[in-house]
This record gives C-alpha cells, sequence and structure tokens, in this order.
C-alpha cells in the first residue's frame, strides 16, 4: 500500500480532522480505504466536506469498511435505507429528540457497543450543533483516586434485558483508557462485578454518579462543538468519544438532518 495520502487532512486543535480532496459518493480504493480508517482511529472524528448527495446506500457501504453493520432498530418510513437511522426535528421527517438525554456513546445497551458512528448532513438546523468529547483525555485529568473509583464500576442500561458493561476499559484497538457510558439511558451500576463485594448502586448514588461523569465533561475544556453544514459526513470512533445533540438542535421545525448509527 502506498503511504501518500491522496486528500488533505488537517487536524483541529480539540479534537479529529478535517479531510479535504476526496469524493466518497465515486469509487475508493481499497489502500485509501485502509488510510481512512487508520485516520479515524488516530483522530478520532473524521471529517469529511462537501460530500452531497450521498445516498442511503452509500452509506450502508461506507459503514461497511468497519465490519459487519449493526442494523438499527429505529425505523423511520422516510429513511432512505432500511439501515440508515434518520434523524429529525420534525416527527413526520425523522425521530425526533434523538441524542438528547444526555452524554454518551451510542449502543451502551447492546452486548457489544458500536465500534463506529457514521453521520451525514442532508439538511442543517439554522442553529444547533453535535457536540463530542474525547474520553481518554477526559479520564487523563480527574484525579487518580477517582479513576480508579470509577473503575470499580459497571454500568446497567435501562434498556430491561441488555447487558452492563465496565464504565472503565482499554479501547479494543489503542488500548486506551475509554469510557462506556450514557447519562440517560442507566439504570444502576455494578461495583466490584465478579468479586464477594460485588452489589448495585441505589438510585441516589447511581444519580450521583452519573452527575459526577457530567461534571467531569463539562469542566473538561475539551468540548468540540461541530457546526454542521449540508453535505458534512463524520466518521467517528464511537467508542472512543462521547457526544450528545445540543439543545437548539430540535428547535428549528423547517429543516432537519439524518444520520446513521
Amino acid at each position: 500500500m502506498s503511504n501518500v495520502r491522496p486528500y488533505q487532512l488537517a487536524s483541529r486543535p480539540l479534537l479529529g480532522a478535517e479531510v479535504h480532496g476526496i469524493d466518497l459518493t465515486g469509487n475508493v480504493s481499497s489502500s485509501v480505504i485502509e488510510m481512512i480508517k487508520k485516520d479515524v482511529t488516530d483522530h478520532r472524528i473524521v471529517i469529511f466536506r462537501n460530500q452531497n448527495p450521498i445516498s442511503g446506500h452509500r452509506q450502508v457501504e461506507i459503514s461497511q469498511w468497519f465490519g459487519q453493520l449493526e442494523s438499527t432498530f429505529y425505523k423511520h418510513p422516510k429513511s432512505p435505507h432500511p439501515d440508515v437511522f434518520r434523524v429529525s426535528n420534525v416527527e413526520s421527517e425523522g425521530c425526533v429528540g434523538v441524542g438528547r438525554t444526555g452524554w454518551h456513546i451510542d449502543g451502551s445497551f447492546q452486548s457489544e457497543p458500536f465500534s463506529h458512528s457514521l453521520y451525514y448532513m442532508h439538511h442543517v438546523p439554522k442553529h444547533g450543533d453535535t457536540a463530542f468529547i474525547p474520553l481518554n483525555d477526559v479520564l487523563k485529568k480527574i484525579s487518580e483516586v477517582k479513576r480508579q473509583r470509577w473503575e470499580r464500576l459497571w454500568m446497567c442500561s435501562d434498556r430491561r434485558g441488555y447487558h452492563s458493561h465496565p464504565l472503565v476499559y482499554p479501547h479494543p484497538i489503542t488500548g486506551l483508557k475509554t469510557l462506556c457510558f450514557h447519562l440517560g439511558m442507566t439504570d444502576a451500576f455494578i461495583w466490584d462485578k465478579g468479586t464477594p463485594n460485588e452489589h448495585l448502586t441505589t438510585p441516589e448514588e447511581t444519580q450521583k454518579i452519573l452527575a459526577d461523569i457530567h461534571s467531569e465533561i463539562i469542566s473538561s475544556q475539551l468540548i468540540y462543538r461541530h457546526k454542521w453544514r449540508v453535505g458534512d459526513f463524520i466518521i467517528s470512533d464511537n467508542l472512543a468519544v462521547g457526544h450528545e445533540a445540543t439543545e437548539e438542535t430540535q428547535h428549528d421545525p423547517e429543516l432537519r438532518y439524518r444520520k446513521l448509527i
């Protein structure tokens, strides 16, 4: 494989990198795909501008660069493909209120959370960003005592019958410590899972832990707010970055967007 990158890649100050000089709607060689996959791992978010239009079928094809697709169980009749999770601030156009329940990674309720999330902006709200946070950097900022405490916790999703996951664990590719969490969809935490001291948190304790995680994210000064443009296509390392939709994304009833998880 050639080491010459056929596109320009510019790192962003807080998180991610922006790509210029590649058309995702056309044929992308296997060597370039491998470069893109490495850039996503290295930068955690890779932003492609002016990728318009990308069909639902093509969006799914790009998702399959990263392995077997986990089909979304959220379905909407306006979706351009059964595996595209169409998100909107208008109920007739897509699923509403998505990403507004708190900072999270996607698929925390699954047996294996999603490795990557891919977003395509078909229409843009006048106001409203998606906020991202680099999780390993958050863990580096907290005290050693708090990090060791978090490492004793497993999160339990509020989805009945779903799985628990360690709150802090090594990223499967980089080995860097990261978080599996959802501040709006956690029923409880397990202390010291698999040991004689294993026990569930009380509701009050659960809320205190969730508030503590939220506080560390907000105070970290590491949040990147992506201001969307029509034709933006983002590939994120879902296991390395947390995200949430800002409140303003639901305010303008005239405009909507879609994304794929």
